[in-house]
């Protein structure tokens, strides 16, 4: 019997068992008269957490609200003191998270693999967690690591002597082996005063494009709506009639929305949710980091909760329901849902706090190295054009990293670019304008392996023009990369697809289509990561470092950096 067999046949055990427990614990319930019609159930659920178990610094640590001003918001030990007293609000609750908890972590989480993570997870007493595309970045074994426990293969255990794993299931339905098995979990059941809860995960179906190919080497990843709508129907079928989704999917928002606007650009999440069977109660969704609120019609004309809570801990989606327990469902018009902010001004959980200085302390003689300065803060905000400081500077790193290799051009992935570089200090106290290894980390935590390819002029061209991907629902997603100052280029707002660039130089020449340029990406990137596919036909590769070490390397070379103008990329009408 192999792997992926054994691994399913214990998921389809344990997903029946489960199943079994949730519908058998309802009928033992309906047997004793209840003294209310519906049992009210709060779900609590929050995004993109990112092992960012320190408030985070910057633009990373604050909630937009309406009026353009902003709140400090996250850490670990805050969403902990908020997540216990909405939970101690209603009778029953449930919290549940919505992928990307770990991967492209802080340096005191991911230089223990996340186990910090998985720790935090478990003392706040997670339920449910649906798998995102960073649960994938080290590969579907280090996933089942996550989950079942045990040290690492190459480090063992450095942070504790022991690792136990997750207390949650890891769900997604759309989850399979290459033969057709599940691998992992469609969904879990929870008893809510003897009714049924599910609570169905799905990932993004595009998730290979966004991790290394060795990431979900065996896997596949199914059509949202098609898990979603047959995973239901089995429920269906058992009784199980309140139905949640955890969806590692999203839509991105129209500048100054608050936290319970509802001013969604047209995007995956809403069509799944408008599409996917009507069984299905609420949407708590992911990955893109937007915060919004919003009520969509299903398929029936019923209105159900479509919600995300931006990213890093900085809010708690809180969906309250009204369950009939004669009918086991839902009763829709009575859902009340709203982003809570993860403010930083009620008292730090005592355990969750100790676990924090945990991680940090034991990371705290890596992380506190410096090794450059900054005049100024570098920032992953963009200009109309889509450059931006921060991506300009690693850029010019990658470039000088990779010199011998011969690279006239670097480029990066803004999604590589985690947060900003801050000119003030961090807590640990090392002085304004001082770049420490930990935040360059915080940065870059991907260790991504630099990687130099021969591109025509022509196909450099394509490259650029990728950045313009439609979907198919008409829409078009853009991802502007991050360019060394070799490479300038103009684009138009009015161009056709595949029709936007113009005026390409390569050090101040014009680029010829004909003519061979060495090009500097990340492995990622070079795999064809992000939709930007013509990179795979690049030719005659030669590694380079990891993408930290060439920024660490480049700060420390030039101190005392100052965001550069952002002249590389020209946009016209």
């Amino acid at each position: 019997m192999t792997v992926s067999t054994r691994l399913a046949t214990r998921l389809a055990a344990f997903a029946a068992a489960t199943l079994a427990a949730g519908v058998l614990g309802a009928t033992a319930a309906e047997a004793t008269p209840a003294p209310a019609r519906t049992a009210d159930l709060r779900l609590i659920s929050f995004n993109d957490l990112h092992g960012n178990l320190t408030p985070p610094a910057g633009s990373s640590g604050r909630v937009t609200l309406p009026d353009g001003t902003a709140v400090d918001a996250g850490g670990a030990a805050y969403l902990a003191t908020h997540a216990k007293r909405l939970r101690g609000e209603v009778k029953n609750s449930l919290l549940l998270t919505t992928g990307d908890n770990i991967g492209a972590s802080p340096l005191n989480s991911a230089l223990f693999h996340d186990e910090p993570t998985v720790a935090f997870l478990n003392l706040i007493g997670v339920q449910a967690n649906v798998v995102g595309n960073h649960e994938f970045d080290e590969g579907y074994r280090e996933l089942l690591r996550m989950q079942f426990g045990g040290c690492h293969p190459t480090d063992g255990c450095q942070f504790r002597p022991t690792f136990t794993g997750s207390k949650f299931p890891y769900l997604g339905a759309n989850v399979t082996f290459d033969n057709g098995f599940p691998a992992l979990l469609p969904f879990t059941v929870k008893s809510v005063e003897g009714v049924p809860v599910a609570i169905i995960g799905v990932t993004l179906e595009d998730l290979p494009s966004l991790v290394v190919p060795s990431g979900v080497e065996g896997l596949r990843f199914g059509d949202e709506v098609q898990a979603l709508n047959s995973t239901s129907k089995l429920l269906d079928k058992v009784g199980v009639k309140t139905q949640v989704v955890l969806m590692h999917q999203g839509d991105n928002t129209e500048a100054g929305s608050g936290p319970d606007d509802c001013r969604t650009l047209p995007g995956p999440a809403r069509a799944i949710a408008t599409a996917a069977s009507p069984s299905l109660d609420v949407f708590f969704t992911g990955h893109s980091h937007q915060q919004y609120n919003c009520v969509v019609t299903d398929p029936a004309g019923k209105p159900r909760t479509l919600i995300q809570g931006a990213s890093f801990g900085r809010l708690l989606s809180v969906v309250d329901l009204k369950i009939d327990k004669r009918t086991k469902d839902v009763v829709r018009t009575a859902t009340v849902a709203h982003n809570e902010i993860v403010t930083r001004t009620v008292a730090p959980d005592p355990a969750a706090q100790a676990l924090v200085e945990e991680a940090t302390t034991k990371s705290a003689p890596i992380a506190n190295r410096q090794i450059g300065t900054i005049t100024a803060d570098l920032v992953r905000a963009a200009a109309p054009s889509g450059e931006t400081p921060l991506g300009d500077v690693i850029a010019d790193a990658q470039l000088a990293a990779t010199s011998g290799n011969n690279a006239v051009i670097a480029m990066t992935n803004p999604g590589g670019i985690r947060t900003d570089l801050t000119y003030a200090s961090s807590p640990a106290g090392e002085g304004d304008g001082v770049v420490t290894y930990g935040e360059a980390f915080a940065v870059q935590p991907f260790a991504n392996i630099m990687q130099t390819i021969t591109l025509s002029g022509a196909q450099l061209k394509a490259v650029l023009e990728q950045q313009w991907q439609p979907r198919p629902d008409g829409t078009v997603v853009t991802r502007f990369l991050q360019v060394s100052d070799s490479l300038h280029y103009t684009w138009s707002q009015s161009g056709t697809q595949g029709n936007r660039v113009s005026a390409i130089t390569v050090a101040g020449v014009p680029v010829d289509p004909a003519a061979p340029y060495r090009v500097s990406v990340n492995n990622f990137l070079a795999a064809g990561g992000d939709g930007f596919t013509e990179l795979v036909n690049g030719t005659d590769l030669v590694g380079g470092p990891i993408d930290l070490d060439a920024l660490a390397a480049y700060l420390s070379a030039n101190p005392g950096i100052a965001p550069p103008a952002p002249t590389r990329v020209t946009v016209v009408p």
